[in-house]
């Protein structure tokens, strides 16, 4: 089993592969510009976490006793955990591994996503990641949500199931919905079941919960397809 929130080690050619690109090009933290390395220690070390008084279930910051989100629309997915509050470094992170084409951005985002993981500790069985349409996909290059799973199920030791869950209409982009109730609208009958069934726990990972319409979509997805529950795990929450 690899260590917790650490990335699984390189081969030797790796190692040197890896030693010369970074030679050739160094990495610059995407929040200070600072080069050594995508997100710096210091940045880390700064960006708020998302911790502190939330609902237990959507992981929104709580502005009263009870969770309005909860309240008006509950989730299908048990539970709901992110690393870091979308602001500031996390959200540069977000936007330059979905929209810059910096994917080497995933390790560090997914190592910090296992040790919420690991603090968290669900009853989960296996990892599956949003999926993506197939046009963003050949666009962008790659899913970025299957990029930062993969390097979860490495450091958590917990399967990666690609096929179990699949896009089957085309959706606008969440960010341009103005409002919860659009952003649900806009993704309901979105997923439906892939090409592998899941009967376990699944563990859904994706890059940012906004109003978890997305997450929520996915998890009514699986369930109706056969999975016993569904927790989510993000990089960032959006509150």
């Amino acid at each position: 089993m690899q260590p917790w929130g650490k990335a699984p080690a390189l081969t030797l050619a790796g190692r040197v592969v890896s030693t010369a690109l970074d030679a050739l090009f160094p990495p610059k933290c995407v929040g200070c510009g600072g080069f050594g390395g995508f997100i710096c220690e210091r940045c880390l070390e700064v960006s708020a976490r998302a911790t502190g008084d939330r609902c237990l279930r959507c992981w929104t910051a709580l502005k009263s006793a009870d969770c309005t989100n909860c309240t008006h629309h509950a989730s299908a997915f048990s539970a709901l955990r992110s690393a870091f509050s979308y602001g500031d470094v996390a959200r540069e992170a977000v936007l330059s591994l979905k929209f810059h084409g910096v994917s080497a951005l995933a390790p560090r985002m997914a190592s910090q996503m296992a040790i919420a993981l690991q603090e968290w500790s669900p009853p989960a069985d296996v990892i599956i990641p949003v999926p993506l349409g197939w046009l963003r996909k050949r666009t962008r290059g790659y899913n970025q949500s299957e990029l930062l799973a993969s390097e979860i199920a490495r450091a958590s030791s917990l399967p990666l199931e690609r096929h179990a869950l699949r896009r089957i209409r085309h959706t606008a982009p969440q960010a341009h919905q103005p409002d919860a109730a659009s952003r649900r609208e806009n993704v309901r009958g979105a997923f439906g079941p892939g090409s592998r069934s899941v009967s376990s726990n699944v563990l859904l990972i994706d890059d940012v919960s906004t109003t978890g319409a997305t997450l929520d979509a996915c998890a009514q997805a699986l369930l109706a397809s056969g999975a016993a529950s569904v927790y989510a795990l993000t990089f960032a929450r959006e509150d």
